[in-house]
């Protein structure tokens, strides 16, 4: 194979850098069950699971016995809302994906609905303990009492709120959703995920402005993912402000914060240095796509993308030799090799493979022209 043709191979697959970032070596489940108030299972449910702080929409239906079950998912927080008839009944933030066995996620209509009759009747003492009680107990009561109402009606509000940030975020329409998140961080700023989402909502807007409005949308996007890190320095985070970055040019921070990823969740860490090295392809710097790639599989020895691209950067820094002889950088058929153990079906299986065989041996780079056959007489 022509060194035009592996480089032509090298710049054909920069294109994938970029987009196959997401990546997990570990994955979980969420089940559960939704039951009426009689405690009979509801066919056809949906349970909807959104991944927070990183983008990820997943949705399963109940069968005939109220049963859901979704696995697959990578490990981290997720919003899990419940709709009936296309009205949402519940919903429970930053529910934890973990590996093992999990805790079912079920939903009790009748509880539910108890639940919510409690929080608005403000159950409290018969008139004969009010009568019973001094003064200064009445007092402290009503005061107790008026907190509490307060806090129900600020939940009440926080949650409408948030959802409705939440559902405009999954239709991208970002300037509903930054308004929403903006709206609830007002009610509460202590919430990690208001901000992470309205940093993604406004990390959204991005592609959609130009010139000094972009930039303006950017900054507020960076300062929401520096809110949601003070409050919860999730690497996740980290990762999304890294990779925002990077699309504002400001590659050095970027950089930075995806290595903060890496550092912050060791389990994860391939996978943030695999975005790490998407980022130094697409930006030109060779050296730094080949380290950031290198840690990837030193960080998840089974990543098999991770072998792939870092034999595509490897390849081309190749030599050639006077004789025609093509001599790889060292680890580059390793790496192909590597890829083919891990993933010998894999999409990128014939194109290693040629890869192996092209390196192994000589590239042809004459070429002579055939000698006529001679008339006969």
């Amino acid at each position: 194979m022509p060194i035009k043709m592996i480089r032509h191979c090298v710049l054909a697959t920069f294109a994938f850098a970029l987009l196959a970032t997401s990546a997990l070596a570990q994955v979980g489940s969420v089940r559960g069950k939704v039951i009426n108030a009689e405690g009979q299972g509801v066919r056809d449910a949906m349970v909807y699971i959104e991944r927070v702080g990183v983008r990820g929409n997943y949705k399963v239906k109940t069968n005939k016995r109220g049963n859901y079950f979704h696995a697959g998912l990578p490990l981290g927080r997720y919003n899990v809302r419940l709709e009936i008839d296309g009205k949402q009944v519940y919903n429970v933030n930053g529910y934890q994906v973990k590996l093992g066995e999990e805790k079912p996620l079920d939903f009790d209509l009748g509880e539910i609905l108890r639940e919510a009759q409690a929080a608005q009747s403000g159950a409290g003492p018969t008139k004969d303990q009010l009568a019973a009680m001094s003064e200064a107990q009445r007092k402290e009561y009503e005061k107790a009492l008026k907190a509490r109402q307060q806090q129900i009606s600020k939940n009440k509000k926080l949650n409408e709120t948030f959802n409705l940030g939440m559902e405009a975020k999954r239709l991208k329409d970002f300037d509903v959703a930054v308004r929403h998140f903006k709206e609830a961080a007002e009610i509460d700023a202590e919430q990690d995920v208001i901000w992470g989402n309205m940093a993604e909502s406004l990390a959204g807007l991005v592609t959609s402005k130009t010139g000094a409005e972009r930039d303006q949308v950017g900054e507020d996007a960076i300062n929401a993912y520096h809110q949601a890190i003070a409050l919860k320095p999730d690497p996740a985070y980290h990762n999304n402000l890294g990779l925002l970055l990077v699309r504002l040019q400001r590659i050095e921070e970027g950089k930075a914060e995806l290595e903060k990823a890496a550092q912050l969740s060791p389990q994860n860490a391939g996978t943030y240095y695999f975005n790490l090295g998407a980022v130094m392809v697409n930006t030109g710097n060779t050296d730094g796509a080949i380290s950031a790639f290198t840690k990837a599989t030193e960080a998840q020895p089974d990543f098999a993308n991770a072998y792939y691209q870092l034999a595509t950067v490897l390849v081309g820094t190749a030599k050639m030799n006077e004789d025609g002889s093509v001599v790889p950088a060292a680890g580059t058929v390793e790496a192909y090799q590597k890829y083919l153990d891990l993933e010998p079906g894999g999409p990128y299986a014939a194109s290693a493979q040629a890869m192996v065989q092209s390196l192994s041996g000589k590239l042809e780079t004459t070429f002579e022209q055939p000698k006529k056959r001679r008339k006969r007489n």
